[in-house]
């Protein structure tokens, strides 16, 4: 799998995808959705569609594909590999998430939860294959949350299509079996071959599964924490793990923005907001923002000049 676009840029979000196949746009296709990396504290979240047309559903049972967590990461490469040489019948395509837009949207002013962002996430790409030409007439999707109501949302955004929504489907479907497989495979390599945009002195990369409660991915987190800007961007700090790190080995900090140079003035008050770049470099369970300030700033000027902004930290 490619994923040289990811290693371009790997803190917003990316999508790949194989070319559509003939058939899928001339037949009526079955779509499955699935995804990798939900849990984690480290590294990207992946979601993947599969999709074939009905009448080869039964070829891509015949290639064995099974869920993903059920497999060895050999096996899983073989699957994805025998996907690809059978690229006349199956298409997929993948939105990998990066940690820092994770965290960044799950600690924003406005919050933007992680069920929200998955449920997001796979109607963009259900909306893709649509928008590519693949004549998709059923959708199957692995549940987030309650699958009565991720139905009713998705069956609303795609009146035209018959949707199924079910906890494990990725044990009961094997078009979504094939979605969880392609989903995994790109989390592994992505993980495998993150390129830390910090330059961190060390590059030790033995972190474990990446799983919060796993020894080896504490042991480096806490290795890896910065007193001021937190961790690297393969962190999500918004995980309460991380956040339990910073609290004991991180610095308070404060920092303070002009309420005037990113136009965030309002007649009757004076308000600074953090722009979103920040967000993703400070961990925000450490950060203070001021969001209200006196007339004239914390340093009092008659003149209202322009402030400068600066990080505080403790004597």
């Amino acid at each position: 799998m490619d994923l040289s676009e990811l290693e371009r840029d790997n803190t917003g979000r990316c999508r790949l995808s194989s070319p559509v196949p003939a058939a899928c746009r001339k037949e009526p296709c079955v779509l499955g959705v699935d995804e990798a990396g939900r849990g984690p504290v480290l590294g990207p979240m992946v979601y993947a569609i599969c999709y074939c047309p009905l009448s080869h559903l039964a070829d891509l049972e015949a290639l064995k594909v099974a869920d993903s967590k059920t497999l060895l990461e050999s096996e899983r490469e073989r699957l994805f590999a025998k996907m690809e040489e059978n690229r006349d019948f199956v298409g997929w395509a993948l939105d990998v998430l990066s940690p820092n837009l994770i965290s960044t949207s799950m600690l924003g002013r406005v919050k933007y939860n992680l069920n929200s962002l998955s449920h997001d996430t796979a109607t963009g790409l259900i909306q893709y294959a649509l928008d590519q030409g693949v004549n998709v007439t059923q959708v199957f999707v692995d549940t987030v949350g309650m699958p009565e109501t991720y139905q009713a949302r998705l069956q609303q955004s795609f009146p035209g299509i018959e949707v199924t929504v079910k906890a494990k489907a990725d044990a009961l479907y094997p078009v979504v079996s094939a979605a969880s497989i392609c989903a995994k495979v790109a989390r592994d390599q992505a993980v495998k071959k993150w390129k830390f945009v910090e330059k961190l002195q060390d590059s030790d990369t033995d972190y474990g599964s990446g799983y919060p409660n796993d020894p080896k991915t504490k042991a480096w987190l806490k290795e890896h924490v910065e007193p001021v800007f937190g961790f690297p961007q393969f962190v999500r700090f918004s995980w309460r793990t991380a956040q339990t790190i910073l609290e004991k080995e991180a610095e308070d900090v404060i920092w303070w923005v002009s309420w005037m140079s990113w136009g965030c003035y309002r007649e009757g008050k004076r308000e600074a907001r953090v722009q979103p770049c920040l967000r993703g470099l400070l961990p925000m369970e450490v950060v203070t923002v001021i969001t209200s300030l006196p007339q004239g700033g914390l340093n009092t000027r008659g003149s209202g000049g322009t402030q400068e902004d600066h990080i505080l930290l403790p004597q």
